[in-house]
């Protein structure tokens, strides 16, 4: 059992009055996290799985009524997938109100259903986590700073699900599952995907852009959408944790770029899956896209577990002077390199350095990286 960063910090906000809420996409171990927390109060917990129809029809048009008699004596109520249920934010707004000393935990694997359903009915009523697949802080606990490095490859191929992580040898067979999982069970469910073979041209289309600025008008192009509906699906996979947005850094100089954006996996193996590209590190043309998306990726957990409060950024010139990774906290920059061959000679930008001189720089390469991600 890998223990999750998260884990102490949803137990120290039991039985505050509120929900909790925990979000991520399928398989990052949220059951398995949750039912690791109330392994001791099994007998005073239930467990609702929002999949099944009559669980949700349970709660089609609740009253305090009915859902005492489905609670009964129930102390701790866990409903998984709580998404499928209509106006589960609602729901969860009687439940909480009704029955403060009832502790209710609603997990879903689509944070643009729940979050949608939840953020208006939940205010001030819910504290919220997400979950991800392994970071590298919790694979280091668990197993040690010195064998997580040896593996380090392996993970710029093959990623940190944890059903990955606990399959060595089987790691193909489980990312095209998982990648088909994603494509298919939740985003293409939705009724506004009209043409879903185009979402899967889409994200082999980012796959191969990844540390790359993005154009939506270039990607339309490139496989027969407009910028708009580009934009549309694109909000949907991140939403849906398959990939997230870097916007570009701009404050002083006149040729900075200032509309760009990145675009990143949450995970190297969901991306290698959709390209079908699975082959070893030496000799693969994109370890410097595969070196920058597990950084990025990482240190995103790294901060959302860790609660920094800051802005993330690229930086990049008209006359492309770049830096891969900046981050701004109370007026403080920090600004970083990314480098697979720590053996080259690297420099920060003077244009950037000049521009910003009381900035923080470093250059991340494969000797050092620990610390940027601990």
């Amino acid at each position: 059992m890998i223990t999750r960063t998260i884990e102490n910090q949803i137990k120290n906000k039991l039985f505050k009055g509120k929900v909790i809420t925990l979000i991520g996409a399928r398989q990052t171990g949220k059951t398995t996290l949750l039912k690791n927390i109330f392994a001791e109060h099994k007998a005073e917990s239930l467990w609702l799985n929002a999949d099944e129809f009559d669980i949700r029809e349970r709660f089609n048009n609740p009253t305090s009524t009915l859902l005492r008699s489905l609670f009964g004596e129930k102390k701790i109520v866990i409903i998984d997938e709580a998404q499928q249920i209509k106006e589960i934010g609602l729901a969860l707004k009687l439940i909480v109100d009704t029955f403060p000393e009832i502790q209710v935990i609603a997990t879903g694997s689509s944070a643009f259903e729940l979050q949608n359903k939840t953020n208006e009915p939940l205010t001030g009523r819910k504290f919220e986590f997400n979950l991800y697949p392994f970071s590298f802080g919790e694979l280091v606990n668990n197993q040690g700073e010195i064998i997580e490095k040896r593996l380090l490859k392996h993970r710029l191929v093959f990623g940190s699900y944890p059903e990955v992580v606990n399959n060595l040898g089987n790691e193909i067979e489980v990312l095209k599952l998982l990648s088909d999982s994603f494509l298919y069970r939740d985003l293409l469910m939705l009724e506004n995907i009209k043409k879903p073979e185009k979402l899967v041209k889409l994200l082999q289309a980012l796959a191969y852009q990844v540390g790359s600025e993005v154009s939506y008008n270039e990607i339309g192009n490139l496989i027969g959408l407009d910028s708009k509906t580009v934009e549309s699906y694109i909000q949907l996979l991140e939403k849906s944790f398959v990939i997230f947005r870097l916007h570009s850094f701009s404050r002083n100089l006149r040729n900075e770029l200032k509309l760009s954006k990145k675009i990143y996996f949450y995970d190297n193996g969901i991306r290698n899956a959709l390209i079908s590209s699975f082959q070893i590190l030496e000799g693969r043309q994109d370890i410097g896209a595969l070196w920058e998306n597990y950084l990025v990726a990482e240190r995103k957990k790294h901060n959302q577990y860790n609660h920094f409060y800051g802005n993330a950024y690229f930086w990049r010139t008209k006359d492309k002077q770049e830096l891969d990774y900046l981050e701004e906290k109370d007026g403080q920059l920090s600004a970083f390199e990314f480098k697979w061959n720590e053996k080259r000679k690297h420099k920060i930008s003077k244009t950037f350095l000049n521009g910003y001189p009381d900035s923080q720089c470093a250059i991340i390469h494969r000797n050092n990286y620990e610390k940027f991600l601990l």
